[in-house]
């Protein structure tokens, strides 16, 4: 009999406040940046919706998605 237990897989919750280490806070916000674009894109193709995205960083550069449906 074979057991498998995903419970250390699973994703907690995390603390929502301003990430201290600025390589760590760079890395998240690279990352969730990404996600955040992907999002987008797949909400605009799936449900055929106008969608836009304006992201500024902490350094002032922008970045952005839009699509017209």
């Amino acid at each position: 009999m074979l057991f498998c237990s995903f419970g250390d897989m699973v994703r907690g919750k995390i603390q929502m406040k301003k990430i201290e280490n600025n390589t760590s806070r760079q890395v998240t916000f690279s990352k969730r940046r990404n996600g955040l674009l992907k999002k987008a894109y797949e909400l605009s193709v799936l449900c055929e919706a106008e969608v836009a995205v304006i992201i500024f960083s902490q350094k002032g550069r922008v970045y952005e998605y839009s699509n017209s449906g």
